[in-house]
């Protein structure tokens, strides 16, 4: 249960979808309260995409499904959790165990030495997503795709997460979509970053990508903004996404340990022959970014703020692995 208590009411009336953690299986409902115009909030519970609407009646029909109560001081709004929703017929209580299988499962073979390739694997299944085209995206499809010349050295990370899903698989099938999406932010989490949390629900495809769909390592930042503009992703989600590389043996920082290192030493460019070190330190694409006055202000952010950026990846990642997404029906 995640209780958000919000301060002083400014009644507004809006509609918008709030994406959750997917634990229901086959739940969708409406709800009604109040909230302030410039208050974000977090709900963690048992349910798919909700469609919420804010409204000034005292509406006590859902009452059974979700509860909210407001006063002077603000608004309290609780989603339930499977045990507080008896009342609730069709609710799939095993839709939470199986989310929760399948971290405990990825932690069984998942150690901070092989963190950066399981990530790496999350990026070159989602990162084929075209919005223009509709093709691409999470799922599951780099199980095909390993012999390409960009997937090269993928297939150890995929064999631990293939470890993990046999053992899932015993109680209830997970697609590799899901199950690399979950991977990858139990390989963030493991090595001190941000919990992720995932909806479930991914379909995999029964096909390769396209091929020439991932970012190319020697795009400029103009490039580079361009080829995730495609792809549904902003300049900021760009960077953020990108600081994932303070994972691995790119040289920024401690190869097992996620933090914000990556972005104050793409401030320090390291890699200027007056530094002796040019050819260590990171991609031509990361060396890129910080020679782009857009880029550069997120990372000084980022550099400054190491909060603010797992805050922004966590977000960027969400939208990274729902990005060309086909999902269960939910009835």
């Amino acid at each position: 249960v995640r209780r958000v208590l919000a301060g002083n009411l400014k009644m507004t009336t809006t509609g918008f979808d709030a994406s959750v953690l997917g634990f229901i299986g086959s739940f969708s409902s409406a709800f009604k309260f109040k909230f302030p115009a410039n208050t974000l909030l977090t709900v963690e519970s048992g349910c798919k995409t909700i469609k919420a609407y804010s409204n000034t009646s005292n509406d006590d029909s859902n009452k059974n499904i979700v509860c909210a109560s407001y006063g002077r001081r603000g608004l309290v709004f609780m989603a339930t959790t499977p045990f507080l929703l008896p009342l609730y017929k069709g609710f799939d209580a095993n839709a939470a165990d199986e989310y929760f299988l399948i971290k405990e499962e990825v932690k069984k073979v998942l150690s901070k030495n092989k963190a950066a390739g399981v990530l790496r694997l999350v990026f070159h299944d989602a990162g084929t997503f075209d919005m223009d085209e509709n093709s691409g995206g999470m799922n599951g499809s780099i199980v095909y795709e390993l012999d390409r010349p960009e997937n090269a050295g993928l297939k150890k990370s995929l064999k631990i997460v293939e470890k993990a899903k046999s053992e899932v698989d015993i109680t209830k099938p997970v697609s590799w979509a899901d199950m690399i999406a979950v991977a990858g932010a139990e390989a963030v989490s493991v090595c001190g970053g941000p919990k992720i949390p995932v909806q479930l629900g991914r379909v995999d495809s029964m096909v390769p990508d396209p091929e020439g769909k991932l970012p190319q390592e020697s795009l400029d930042a103009s490039s580079l903004k361009k080829c995730f503009q495609r792809k549904g992703l902003s300049t900021q989600e760009l960077v953020a996404l990108s600081g994932a590389h303070t994972l691995g043996s790119k040289g920024f920082g401690n190869p097992t340990v996620f933090d914000n290192s990556y972005f104050k030493i793409l401030l320090e460019k390291p890699w200027l022959p007056s530094a002796g070190m040019s050819s260590m330190i990171g991609l031509p694409s990361d060396r890129a970014l910080v020679e782009d006055d857009e880029c550069t202000r997120w990372i000084s952010k980022y550099a400054d703020n190491q909060n603010l950026f797992f805050e922004d990846f966590k977000n960027a990642y969400i939208k990274l692995v729902s990005s060309g997404a086909r999902w269960k029906k939910s009835f």
